[in-house]
């Protein structure tokens, strides 16, 4: 089972703003890339096709993010992912952004198990046993401390 997950990248020019630092917004977008990838790493995927015609997927119900120290063209972000809760239907992961040493931004996302059935809407649901099987929480750790 896995609790956590990290991975860098570089933040390229066009991710700046005319200071030439991390526009607020990618952070977003990088949060949810880091959840897309520690799936992955557990053989899991953020979007799953059933045999019914039915998806499974997890869209997001809360997003923050807190800034702390700016990044810039060039630097090469650590991005650490932490499982700090597993409800019955959510999760919540939270995330650090570091640079060396230097913390750069915190966030978290909560994330709902949902299914869309054919000619139905997007219903939330237990998260499934697949899921829940590779995944562990950690609500005692605070990631990037």
């Amino acid at each position: 089972m896995a609790s956590s997950f990290e991975m860098t990248r570089r933040v390229e020019f066009c991710e700046t703003d005319m200071a030439g630092i991390v526009h607020f917004s990618n952070f977003y977008k990088w949060m949810e890339q880091a959840e897309h990838e520690f799936f992955r790493t557990q053989g899991l995927s953020i979007v799953r096709h059933l045999a019914d015609g039915s998806t499974i997927g997890w869209p997001r119900v809360s997003a923050q993010c807190r800034f702390e120290s700016p990044a810039r063209y060039e630097d090469v972000l650590t991005v650490l992912l932490t499982v700090q809760r597993i409800g019955m239907k959510s999760l919540t992961f939270d995330i650090v952004f570091r640079n060396g040493d230097r913390n750069i931004a915190r966030g978290s996302i909560k994330t709902v198990c949902c299914i869309v059935r054919p000619g139905h809407g997007l219903e939330s649901m237990e998260i499934p046993d697949e899921y829940r099987s590779r995944l562990e929480e950690h609500p005692e750790e605070q990631t990037g401390s």
